[in-house]
């Protein structure tokens, strides 16, 4: 179906500029077209952590929400104005659906549009104006997705209309790259986190499990996998519990390498919470990777992520509990046989595989541009 979509359609997608990328190429058939919103050096509002984070923790980055938002929103008319268009996919209620819904009420020539709400958009942007935004967007919007039940229960708690909100999730690559291989062999020792080190993530519960799970494993160790805003306050927690021999940080890895780590680790843990501003994560499609690659999951109890096991083969755990964690880890450490778990692997591969996500994504698309406008 995506390629079916990029050989119909010249496919164009509109992204701010990024350090040392091409303010246009094309990747996979599509055309990347990025946008400048402030002098290269402050170009920082969306990188390491996401924009929520960034303004929770440097205030001054406020003041690039503006230009943020009418960058944004002068690229898009450009674009409209300089190419026919026959249908948008605006990625987050806010701001990119609501620049799309303005500029619709504003001209004819803005066609039919699809907007996709991803998690922090809905659940950290929060506030009685806030709200009456989202539901205009929603109200204006030919299609709205969201990626689990638990994001479409929220819109329904601020007022939206969800009668025609349908739940679609992201996917991950499960026929060629998130794949087992029985030429790898599993550690029975290695836990492995994968992530932005951002508070809705839990590594500093994951951290503190540690001296726990080291009681009964003492050959146990972690590798962190990820950057972001708190790399030096998880990595200064490390050192206060003196586990700096117990676990390593690698930094940022690409998704080529990712298989990898998954295929290694004897228990893939993402201890999720919800922050105290309500952010928390939408889907967490990271544990799809992991159970791709055959490796066990734990995974913190919240609604966001129940909609991906279903009641598969994965091991739930209290959020902000170091001791759940630990007894969870620890569960899978001590078990016979690691790995492998073809069973929640299977369940996942119709829901979350790229094929059948482009199929469901398409199928909007394609019924937006022959005239399915709700």
């Amino acid at each position: 179906m995506a390629k079916r979509l990029t050989d119909r359609f010249h496919v164009v997608a509109l992204v701010p500029s990024a350090p040392g990328a091409a303010s246009r190429e094309i990747l996979d058939g599509v055309e990347v077209i990025r946008y400048r919103y402030a002098p290269r050096r402050f170009e920082t509002l969306v990188n390491d952590g996401g924009i929520v984070n960034n303004l929770r923790r440097n205030r001054w980055k406020i003041f690039l929400v503006p230009t943020f938002v009418l960058a944004q929103a002068w690229r898009t008319w450009r674009l409209l104005r300089s190419r026919k268009v026959d249908v948008i996919h605006a990625h987050w209620l806010l701001p990119q659906g609501l620049i799309v819904a303005l500029l619709r009420q504003l001209s004819r020539r803005v066609p039919p549009f699809l907007v996709t709400s991803h998690g922090a958009d809905l659940f950290a942007l929060r506030g009685r104006g806030l709200n009456v935004l989202k539901r205009f967007v929603v109200r204006r919007a030919a299609s709205v997705t969201v990626v689990s039940e638990a994001m479409r229960d929220e819109l329904a708690r601020i007022g939206a209309d969800v009668g025609a909100v349908d739940v679609q999730p992201m996917g991950v690559d499960l026929t060629a790259r998130f794949i087992p291989d029985i030429a790898t062999e599993r550690s029975r020792d290695e836990i492995l986190f994968v992530g932005r080190l951002v508070e809705k993530k839990g590594l500093r519960y994951l951290i503190d499990a540690m001296p726990e799970i080291l009681k009964l494993h003492p050959a146990a160790y972690l590798t962190v996998a990820g950057f972001g805003p708190e790399d030096m306050e998880r990595q200064a927690q490390v050192r206060s519990l003196d586990l700096q021999s117990k676990v390593c940080f690698v930094g940022a890895i690409s998704q080529s390498e990712l298989p990898v780590l998954y295929r290694r680790a004897a228990v893939f843990v993402a201890p999720f919470v919800q922050t105290p501003g309500g952010d928390q994560e939408g889907l967490g499609l990271v544990t799809v990777e992991a159970a791709g690659c055959g490796c066990a999951v734990v995974m913190s109890d919240l609604p966001t992520t129940r909609d991906i096991f279903n009641g598969g083969r994965v091991h739930l755990t209290v959020p902000r509990s170091a001791k759940s964690i630990a007894d969870s880890v620890c569960s899978v450490l001590s078990r016979v046989t690691i790995g492998d778990e073809v069973e929640a692997r299977d369940a996942l591969y119709e829901k979350f595989d790229w094929s059948a996500v482009a199929e469901n994504y398409g199928e909007i698309l394609f019924g937006l541009v022959d005239g399915g406008e709700r």
